[in-house]
């Protein structure tokens, strides 16, 4: 078995993250074990998704790199226009839309005398409709949830409570209670539920999607078993759950020198800052705010008085694209004097790399939307979290780190008043953020756990450690696949 050359097909969701997360963990199995094979199948988005020209150009680049026993394919770009109003449900079908390029491939590469038989289809949680393709050749699917284990748990666990136990989840997600959710051991405010569970439309993607994730032979999860212990143990409880594998954290920290990331004005401004003391705003590739907001960021950080560097990007003008951009004044949408009155303490900028800003030694606290990437990114570096969810399951992630571990402290974690924005309409207030910011800066236990948390994350990823053993397992599993 150990001589075997195992072929595993790689499937990523079009977004820049999804597929830097997917070439991760592709990189750490081929280091892992040397016959292992992996050809990662890249999906062209629409022009009317979310940074789709960053996407697209990211996708070029991957087509022409050579990385050792890991190939890429550009697959046909679908021009199949989407039909959900749902933005995730909408990826989906534009997802599901290239099974049919998908299906060839992997027949012309079933067909080829010689070739290394395919052990296995690995694909993204927004592309388990491939799962179908993956049975016609009698080929098991193995999902990576770029997501936390926590959420896996919640959301098997509502589709278990709509088809099994008839809970109207709508009713519940609009209402102002809490239920108890196996992966966490205090009960959940049903105001942290994500927006898409309020909608008939928006569940009716969720529950399809818990419903395949059941049909996967594994799951594989980007986290470690010494941050989601609870959560990881929960999966135990249910055995129609497939075999969950911890990996993580699976991150992509090549960009860890400003240096090499080109941003000569930022280090060196953040070299004139003494240690942990610059409070660093970013929220994530689709990330923006109205002028109303901006203005109340600008003045609560002011009124914090603590140092600041802040990734602000304006709003998309088509709001289809989700994709937002950089200002071209600034001056022109930050409170009248700002600028000048912050220049000894703070400093706005546009699009900055995080992974390289949160290895900066002057950083000491990050205000984030709690993507996962970005969580998991902070506790590898040591940077206590200040949760700002916006979108997704955010809001389920910050409610994880900030209630149910203590290992982040809290701006706003009630996205509802964000998802019926209207313009005009301030979402958080200058009062929130300047307390948030200094419970933040403040709160020593929080940052000796989080430091404490750093080195069991760097551990469970070295030899040895959990997720070590786990990948493992998870590769001895991919083999038996052949036999």
């Amino acid at each position: 078995m150990e001589n075997l050359i195992t072929e595993l097909v790689f499937i990523p969701a079009p977004g820049v993250g999804h597929i830097m997360s997917t070439i991760e963990i592709a990189k750490l199995l081929v280091t892992r074990d040397h016959h292992l094979s992996i050809t990662v199948l890249l999906i062209n988005p629409p022009p009317t998704f979310g940074s789709c020209s960053a996407v697209t150009t990211y996708i070029q680049s991957l087509a022409k790199t050579k990385m050792d026993r890991i190939s890429f394919i550009d697959l046909p770009q679908d021009k199949t226009p989407p039909v959900s109003k749902v933005p995730m449900a909408a990826l989906t079908n534009c997802i599901n839309n290239h099974c049919k390029y998908v299906r060839k491939i992997v027949a012309n590469k079933m067909s080829q005398p010689g070739s290394a038989r395919v052990a296995g289809f690995v694909v993204d949680m927004f592309c388990t409709g491939m799962i179908d393709v993956a049975n016609e050749f009698n080929i098991p699917t193995y999902v990576f949830f770029t997501s936390n284990a926590g959420f896996l748990r919640f959301k098997l666990y509502i589709q278990t409570l709509y088809d099994y136990e008839n809970q109207d989840i709508v009713v519940l997600s609009n209402s102002d209670s809490t239920i108890h959710v196996p992966s966490f051991a205090k009960p959940v405010p049903t105001k942290v539920f994500p927006g898409v569970f309020q909608t008939l439309e928006g569940l009716d993607f969720v529950l399809g999607s818990a419903r395949r994730l059941r049909k996967a032979k594994a799951i594989i999860v980007n986290t470690f078993l010494e941050l989601e212990t609870h959560a990881i143990k929960s999966f135990s409880e249910d055995c129609t759950i497939p075999m969950v594998y911890p990996v993580g954290p699976i991150l992509n920290l090549e960009g860890c020198s400003l240096k090499a990331a080109g941003n000569d004005e930022i280090i060196t401004w953040l070299d004139s800052q003494p240690p942990s003391s610059v409070v660093f705003l970013c929220f994530g590739s689709t990330g923006s705010f109205d002028e109303f907001q901006v203005k109340e960021i600008a003045n609560g950080l002011e009124r914090s008085g603590y140092r600041f560097l802040w990734s602000l990007r304006r709003p998309p003008k088509d709001k289809r694209t989700r994709a937002p951009s950089d200002y071209e004044d600034l001056g022109t949408v930050l409170p009248e004097g700002f600028l000048q009155r912050t220049a000894g303490i703070g400093k706005v900028t546009g699009w900055v790399p995080q992974v390289a800003v949160l290895a900066h030694s002057a950083v000491g606290g990050f205000v984030s939307h709690c993507g996962w990437n970005s969580l998991l990114e902070s506790l590898w570096f040591g940077v206590p979290s200040a949760a700002w969810p916006i979108d997704a399951e955010q809001q389920i992630n910050a409610f994880e780190m900030v209630v149910e571990l203590g290992l982040a402290l809290e701006i706003k974690l009630d996205h509802k008043d964000f998802c019926n924005q209207k313009a005009n309409k301030v979402v958080v207030t200058a009062e929130e953020i300047e307390n948030g910011v200094r419970r933040l800066m403040n709160d020593k236990k929080v940052r000796t756990d989080v430091k404490e948390m750093r080195e069991k994350s760097i551990a469970a990823v070295a030899e040895g450690g959990s997720s070590y053993a786990s990948v493992g397992r998870l590769i001895l599993d991919f083999k038996r696949n052949l036999l």
